[in-house]
């Protein structure tokens, strides 16, 4: 299994899952990271997980974003208003 969590120590490693456990959180693996460590990675830090989304802290996502906050703004709508005048 391959790990893909960006921020994890082992990320872009492929380790050996040892055993799969159900938590209230989803599915999560028990691993061997060498020298006998073991590691428990919940499935969506894994290649088992579903793919990420597209934008999620994207640099485009975030400019498509910044750019819709500016173009309400100038149109005079704060964010918090709920369309009420």
């Amino acid at each position: 299994m391959l790990v893909t969590h960006p921020y994890h120590p082992l990320s872009g490693r492929r380790l050996r899952v040892c055993r799969t456990v159900r938590r209230s959180s989803g599915l999560a693996f028990i691993c061997t990271a060498g020298d006998g460590v073991t590691v428990t990675l919940p499935q969506a830090w894994t290649d088992r997980g579903p793919a990420p989304d597209e934008h999620r802290l994207a640099t485009a996502g975030l400019g498509a974003l910044s750019a819709l906050v500016d173009a309400l703004t100038r149109r005079g709508i704060e964010p918090g208003d709920e369309g009420s005048s």
